[in-house]
């Protein structure tokens, strides 16, 4: 029996790696995570493990939930995959720090309690940085400050969150703050955590936390910012954790909480305007993760057990064929050093493997029949049926149709085909395609043979049941008259498809432009003046003073910047409370 979470293999395994290299350095890159794998097999269902923690308390930090085993075998597989590809780099810190990012994911899948699950959570935040920053150029350097910014201040709302929970439990007549049930985390945290009006802060508090790591709009700009500046490897291993882990835990935590369906389709939309709009085949690629993730979302609002066995399965699918997609983009990057799609075509002639790599994922990502995506976004779709939730359903038949747009088509066609920019790379390394093949043979492989998929989803189906059954007549030819209508909509629309040299604006153009403009050109300006206006006053008060009590006039130039009293700070908050004031009855 194992009793320590499968995820700290790669975690402490990757402080071997700085120190090995060659032919040990390949060989602990591919072992670890397939011992992780392993670990995770070698779990018992009714496993449940505590460690001491700040004296009296005790944390769970090995448990079983629902759907611990499908997302645990996933990362661990994605671990190895993602080893593979990036066997090849000579990064000493990235591989090392993905493995922490992905063996701290493996351990939320494991997390008994909040506490286990946030310090897990924020060993994710700190590895991914690394991982952007390996990039190793000025854009990555920025983004992965915008990126850590971002993500802790979500791991701040997350604790505050708890805390919150903690202090509403205690004032519910709960003697002592630090039982373990106060951090109850699973299905037993269920109705501790569920919304009971907007007077209960904490669930709102967690739920905030969770969606900014989901990359839900308006907190999800970081995802495109980020992910496309990591290296060709880097931004493999980013596709695959981050989110996921936000959706196993909005899984748990908040399964059947309607705001989720609308969230969800708001996510599917959202990454699919985006996605058409870009001109970087990477940002692209990080949009649809944005898109995806909206069924995951939308599937647990839904809250069946159809609705997250689909979002559990799709996440399975997703991240292969999501690493599929970046694994063949930056193939080309590595080969040619472009990444617009303005600056590629014709690639088809030298780059056999790896264009047919991305077709494959294409397919999948487009929930094309015989591949993996066809059987697991569909249980999502057929969950809104069930329900008779007709909008949800009509915005994600829809969303289907963008996917093959921007991802199905778009993608391979304006890197590979189109027109002939005239390059011709050959494909990149052998453990590079070794690692596309991979995917593509898993995204084949769980598309025909699916029923071990479906197994270990959170609601198997009891003996002598279907849990669910993709291959129907009608099914199979919706989907095909769907994706036969949505290319023809794409070759009719090229020419306003085709992409120019342009970027997109995301939210973060406010924290990035706006904000910063703000503060340069009127709050510096108001904070400046009523400084001098403070010490205005302040002079005046003293030569008052002085003069009833005989002392000295004081003397010298008043310092605008000297250090902000209390007062002063209610003066300014006065100020910029009258000005909204007047603003808003003005509108």
């Amino acid at each position: 029996m194992i009793e320590f979470p499968p995820g700290l293999i790669l975690v402490l395994g990757a402080l071997l790696l700085p120190f090995a290299s060659g032919v040990v350095r390949s060989a602990l890159a591919l072992l670890l995570p397939l011992a992780t794998l392993v670990a995770v097999w070698l779990v018992p269902d009714n496993a449940h493990v505590t460690v001491p923690f700040m004296g009296d308390m005790e944390m769970t930090i090995l448990q079983w939930n629902p759907p611990t085993r499908v997302f645990a075998t996933i990362f661990s597989l994605m671990a190895f995959g993602g080893a593979l590809f990036s066997l090849n780099q000579d990064r000493k810190v990235e591989l090392p720090a993905a493995f922490v990012y992905a063996g701290s994911a493996v351990c939320v899948t494991f997390a008994g309690d909040m506490l286990s699950l946030f310090i897990f959570w924020e060993m994710m935040a700190v590895g991914s940085t690394i991982v952007v920053w390996s990039g190793n150029t000025e854009a990555s350097g920025r983004a992965g400050l915008r990126y850590a910014a971002v993500h802790f201040v979500g791991g701040a709302v997350l604790m505050a969150g708890i805390l919150a929970h903690v202090f509403a439990l205690k004032a519910g007549g709960v003697e002592s703050p630090l039982e373990l049930g106060y951090y109850a985390f699973g299905p037993g945290g269920f109705d501790a955590l569920s919304f009971s009006g907007v007077g209960d802060i904490a669930p709102w508090l967690i739920l905030i936390g969770i969606l900014i790591n989901a990359a839900t709009p308006p907190f999800g700009s970081w995802l495109a910012d980020a992910y496309p500046e990591a290296s060709e490897s880097g931004t493999v291993f980013l596709s695959a954790f981050t989110t996921k882990t936000s959706v196993y835990v909005l899984m748990l935590l908040f399964a059947g909480t309607e705001l989720l369906i609308y969230a969800g389709l708001i996510m599917a939309v959202y990454g699919i305007v985006y996605a058409i709009l870009e001109n970087d085949m990477r940002r692209i690629l990080a949009y649809s993760i944005v898109n995806q993730v909206g069924f995951m979302v939308c599937g647990i609002g839904i809250g069946t057990e159809m609705a997250l066995n689909g979002a559990a399965a799709h996440a399975f699918a997703h991240i292969i064929y999501k690493a599929l997609l970046l694994m063949s983009a930056g193939s080309v990057l590595y080969m040619t050093g472009k990444r617009k799609c303005t600056d590629l075509g014709g690639l088809y002639h030298t780059m056999p493997i790896t264009m047919w790599c991305g077709i494959i994922g294409a397919l999948a990502i487009s929930a094309f029949p015989w591949t993996s995506g066809f059987v697991s976004k569909s249980m999502i779709s057929q969950a809104a049926a069930d329900n008779h939730l007709f909008l949800a359903w009509m915005i994600l038949t829809a969303a289907s149709a963008g996917v093959f747009l921007h991802a199905g088509i778009k993608f391979p066609w304006f890197v590979f085909f189109q027109k002939d920019s005239g390059l011709r790379p050959p494909d990149p390394p052998w453990n590079m395609k070794a690692a596309m093949i991979f995917f593509a043979g898993l995204c084949i492989l769980i598309g025909v043979f699916y029923e071990p998929l479906y197994a270990i989803l959170p609601f198997p189906a009891a003996a002598g049941e279907v849990l669910y059954k993709p291959y129907t007549v009608s099914h199979v030819v919706s989907q095909l008259q769907l994706l036969l209508w949505s290319g023809l909509a794409f070759f009719l629309l090229l020419p306003v498809l085709k992409r120019t040299l342009t970027i997109t604006l995301d939210f973060d153009w406010l924290w990035r432009s706006f904000f910063p403009w703000l503060w340069r050109n009127l709050l510096r300006p108001i904070v400046t003046v009523l400084g001098w206006i403070r010490d205005v006053f302040f002079i005046e008060s003293k030569r008052l003073a002085a003069a009833f009590t005989r002392e000295e006039r004081p003397t010298g130039k008043a310092d605008p910047f000297r250090e902000w009293s209390l007062g002063s700070a209610m003066v300014l908050l006065t100020f910029t409370l009258f000005i909204f004031l007047v603003v808003g009855f003005m509108n």
